[in-house]
C-alpha cells in the first residue's frame, strides 16, 4: 500500500511542477530583499553576582573559568528581519543568558561570536568552518541555523545528511565544541512569502530535510536537535495573550520577527542552561 502513496505523490508534484516553477521566480522576483542588520558580530561580557557566588560556596579563584559562545549559520542567524543585531538572535541570545543563574555562578565571562550569512547553505557553512582560524580557547557552545537554503536549492538528502557530519566533525575536531546544538528548520509552509501550493512542497521538502537532521544528532552524545516550535514558544510567554501568526514573521514574510528572535532565543537560553547544569553534574560526580 505504501509504493501506491508515494507515487500519487510524485505524480502530482509532477502535474504542479509549473505551477511550483511559476511561483519560485515570482517569489524570488517579489519578495523584498532585507539587509542583514548592522551591529556587532563579538564581544566579551563580563559575568558574575556576588549573592549567587555566596549563595554557590564558591571563592573568586574557583571562578575564573569564560563561557565561549559560537552562533553560526545563515540569514536567520546572521539576524536577517530585524533592524540590528540588538533584536536578533545574537542580541536576545545574550542578556537571556547573562539571567541564568547557573551562568553567572560559575563564570566570570562570556565570549561570543556570530558567523553567519545571508544564503548559505550546509555546504557554505562546512567551508566557512574550514577557512575560520582555530580558537585559542574551545568553544563550550555552538549554535547553528542551516537548512533553508538547502531546501529551497533542491539538496539531496544523502548529500545533506553528509555535510551535516562533516559539520559535526569539524566543530569537534578543529573548534573543540563541548556542546553543539542544531535548530530546527523553521515551518517553511506557513511563510507568508510562498503561496500555494508551493508552500506545501517546499514545507513538505523542509520536513525531510529536519528528520534527516534529527536522525544525525541522535547519533551523538553531545550534539542537540532543538525543535523550534515558534508557536508553542509565542504561547508560553505570552502570558496568555494571543500573537498573531504574521507578527511571527519579518516585514518579506520569509525570516523571523525581532518577537520571533526573542522566543528563539530564550528557548536556547533555556537548553544551554540544562546543558552546563547537566556538565556541573557530571564533573561534581
Amino acid at each position: 500500500m505504501v509504493a501506491p502513496i508515494k507515487m500519487s505523490g510524485i505524480a502530482k508534484d509532477v502535474l504542479l511542477a509549473p505551477i511550483y516553477l511559476y511561483q519560485g521566480h515570482k517569489v524570488k522576483r517579489d519578495t523584498v530583499r532585507l539587509p542583514e542588520p548592522e551591529g556587532e558580530r563579538q564581544g566579551r561580557i563580563q559575568l558574575g553576582n556576588s549573592q549567587l557566588r555566596d549563595s554557590a560556596k564558591m571563592t573568586l579563584s574557583e571562578i575564573t573559568r569564560t563561557l565561549s559562545l559560537m552562533i553560526v549559520g545563515d540569514s536567520a542567524a546572521a539576524g536577517v528581519g530585524s533592524l540590528t543585531q540588538q533584536e536578533a538572535l545574537a542580541g536576545k541570545l545574550i542578556p537571556a543568558l547573562q539571567q541564568q543563574p547557573v551562568v553567572n555562578a560559575h563564570f566570570d565571562a562570556l565570549n561570543w561570536e556570530l558567523q553567519a550569512t545571508t544564503g548559505h547553505t550546509s555546504f557554505d557553512i562546512l567551508r566557512r568552518l574550514y577557512i575560520l582560524p582555530t580558537p585559542s580557547q574551545p568553544v563550550d557552545i555552538m549554535v547553528l541555523s542551516v537548512g533553508v537554503n538547502d531546501t529551497t536549492s533542491n539538496v539531496s538528502t544523502a548529500k545533506w545528511q553528509q555535510q551535516l557530519e562533516q559539520i559535526i566533525a569539524i566543530a569537534q575536531r578543529k573548534f573543540g565544541v563541548r556542546e553543539l546544538i542544531f535548530s530546527s528548520l523553521p515551518p517553511m509552509a506557513q511563510m507568508p512569502a510562498l503561496p500555494s501550493p508551493l508552500n506545501n512542497f517546499i514545507g513538505a521538502k523542509a520536513t525531510k530535510l529536519d528528520q534527516v537532521l534529527q536522525d544525525v544528532c541522535a547519533k551523538y552524545n553531545d550534539v542537540h536537535y532543538m525543535a523550534a516550535n515558534f508557536t508553542l514558544m509565542a504561547e508560553k510567554h505570552a502570558n496568555g495573550t494571543p500573537i498573531d501568526s504574521a507578527t511571527m514573521f519579518a516585514s518579506d514574510g520569509f525570516h523571523p520577527s525581532s518577537l520571533t528572535y526573542g522566543f528563539w532565543a530564550q528557548q536556547l537560553a533555556e537548553l544551554i542552561t540544562h546543558l552546563l547544569e547537566s556538565q556541573l553534574d557530571e564533573h561534581s560526580k
